[in-house]
């Protein structure tokens, strides 16, 4: 009897033990160590290794045609719009660049993954990432409130000791936040691109930024309200980053390095700057404010494999081994719709909603963008991160259409 039962019994607890294996490997993710990350071989997780050498001829064959030297690059492009002179750093780029990461583990790469270059606007989701880190602590209580109430008057570092008379009587301190619009903007607004914010920062007028076709309405025309109408504008970053920097009191490469960089085992090696004029003075200290691109230099130089990293916390909602660094609220704010833009979240999360952005992906796919085209594609449906740099704008959907062939087909 005894016999017969163990019988019986023995393949439903093998079956038991064999499921319970198998959730337990499903379930258990792999995010790398500090100053390692282990490769594997694309058919080791079931990936087509000569469609993955497709993608990266793809990518290779689509290098963005604008000069290398990146100063010389400025000067073709944003350095034609008023007031467009440089005011940060520059560095020549190297060649096409690129990271496939699946399941965690690397299994392809090209270019120089190792070289810190400009990476342009992916900035804005460093800079975003503090804002998040800010929310999560609750330094910032609510992003619905008004940035006006957070923000005192800013002392610029430099200023000369003896005013000439012509400054007599004018304001010795810097208000972001004084006009009657620009008292209505949220924190909300200026993470989405919707603020409108009015006003000159670092030499920079906030019109002069990919300015209107219609001069007229340079310096005259009305304010949106705040929330309403969506427009990519370096100089609204730039004052959320200052902001920033306020709410934390201490300058944002250090507030990003020790509440993020260093828990996901990033390198010592990137490099968040600001412009050349962007100094403050801080509880008694000079402090840059740092950019949130590379439009007039500056920015943040990084390599792809950090890139990479902060890819695969976006993947993760925010959690890497265990630890929660962003929280799983601000992450999923970052990839809910703007109204006034749909395909945008918070800065600088590019969303493919109704696949408009990107056709070959899921609608669930998104990623960090900036300018070269410097691209983190994060692609959840298919535990997937793509580091791509270099390659041209149209070249976008290609890659991505290239590397999803080498997945099993369903």
């Amino acid at each position: 009897m005894t016999k017969v039962l163990l019988t019986s019994i023995l393949p439903l607890l093998s079956t038991f033990f064999t499921i319970c294996f198998a959730q337990k490997t499903k379930t258990e993710a792999y995010f790398p160590a500090a100053n390692q990350w282990i490769s594997k071989n694309p058919t080791e997780l079931g990936l087509n290794p000569e469609k993955i050498k497709e993608t990266i001829k793809f990518a290779q064959d689509n290098e963005i045609k604008n000069p290398r030297n990146m100063e010389v690059s400025h000067y073709q492009s944003f350095g034609k719009e008023p007031f467009g002179f440089a005011i940060g750093p520059f560095a020549e780029r190297g060649e096409p660049t690129g990271l496939i990461i699946h399941k965690g583990y690397i299994v392809a790469q090209w270019g120089e993954p190792s070289r810190c270059d400009i990476t342009h606007s992916v900035t804005k989701s460093f800079l975003s990432s503090v804002v998040g880190l800010a929310v999560d602590r609750g330094l910032i209580r609510s992003v619905s409130d008004t940035v006006a109430s957070y923000v005192p008057p800013i002392e610029i570092y430099g200023n000369p000791v003896n005013r000439s008379a012509d400054e007599f009587g004018k304001p010795e301190m810097l208000h972001l936040f004084d006009t009657p619009h620009n008292k209505t903007i949220t924190w909300n607004s200026l993470l989405r691109q919707t603020s409108d914010w009015e006003g000159t920062l670092w030499g920079k007028p906030d019109w002069a930024d990919r300015p209107d076709k219609d001069a007229t309405k340079w310096l005259n025309r009305p304010r949106n309200k705040q929330g309403s109408v969506y427009e990519y504008n370096d100089v609204r970053v730039n004052v959320l980053s200052l902001a920033a920097l306020n709410v934390w009191r201490k300058p944002l490469p250090q507030v990003l390095k020790e509440n993020l960089m260093d828990k996901i085992g990033a390198s010592n090696t990137w490099r968040w700057t600001g412009y050349r004029n962007s100094w403050v003075v801080l509880d008694g200290q000079a402090v840059q404010s740092v950019s949130g691109g590379g439009h007039w230099g500056g920015g943040m130089f990084i390599n792809a494999f950090d890139m990479g990293r902060f890819g695969l916390l976006s993947l993760n909602k925010g959690k890497w081994n265990g630890q929660q660094i962003l929280s799983e609220n601000w992450v999923n704010q970052a990839l809910t719709p703007t109204p006034a833009q749909p395909t945008y979240g918070y800065m600088n999360w590019f969303l493919n909603t109704d696949q408009k952005l990107l056709p070959s992906a899921s609608a669930k796919s998104f990623y960090h963008l900036g300018n070269g085209t410097n691209m983190i594609y994060v692609d959840p449906d298919h535990d997937l991160v793509m580091v791509v740099r270099w390659i041209s704008t149209e070249a976008m959907d290609g890659v991505v259409k290239k590397v999803l062939e080498a997945f099993p087909q369903k």
